[in-house]
């Protein structure tokens, strides 16, 4: 990857509904080049997906909470088993494996409080080899889904 690919990127960051037109025009580069390392880029995985980015509380789920999941056993299999079932529950928008204690934590969204206990209750309480949950609740977010420093 060179300052060029770089460059393709961090448009492609800011705006992801960029044609190729506009794109090689941001970049300074003809179309059949930035044509050829985009689609090099996408099938190197290094752009993984194209997608529209939601506000939360405009399609009604406002009510954010971190779940921070201590888990009965670090056995492989059952790490493994928590993992795919937590990937499983849509209302879980990222989970991540930690150092330490607790061992995970899971970003949740909901339409309010009721909708977030049964979520915890029917959902992330019985994923496989969870010993303990505790969650926080988030006031408001500060920084979101920025752009990776290239």
């Amino acid at each position: 990857m060179d300052a060029m690919d770089r460059k393709i990127l961090a448009e492609l960051q800011q705006d992801g509904r960029l044609t190729l037109t506009e794109l090689a025009e941001r970049v300074r580069l003809s179309m059949s080049p930035c044509h050829r390392r985009l689609r090099a880029l996408e099938r190197s995985g290094v752009i993984s997906a194209y997608r529209a980015h939601l506000d939360p509380a405009a399609v009604g789920l406002g009510f954010e909470a971190l779940v921070f999941v201590t888990m009965a056993t670090s056995v492989r299999d059952v790490l493994d088993a928590f993992e795919a079932a937590v990937a499983q529950v849509p209302s879980v928008l990222q989970a991540q494996r930690l150092f330490g204690d607790p061992d995970y934590l899971l970003r949740v969204v909901a339409h309010d409080l009721r909708a977030f206990q049964a979520i915890y209750d029917d959902d992330l309480i019985t994923l496989p080899g969870v010993q303990k949950l505790s969650s926080t609740l988030v006031m408001k977010s500060v920084v979101i889904d920025r752009p990776l420093p290239l």
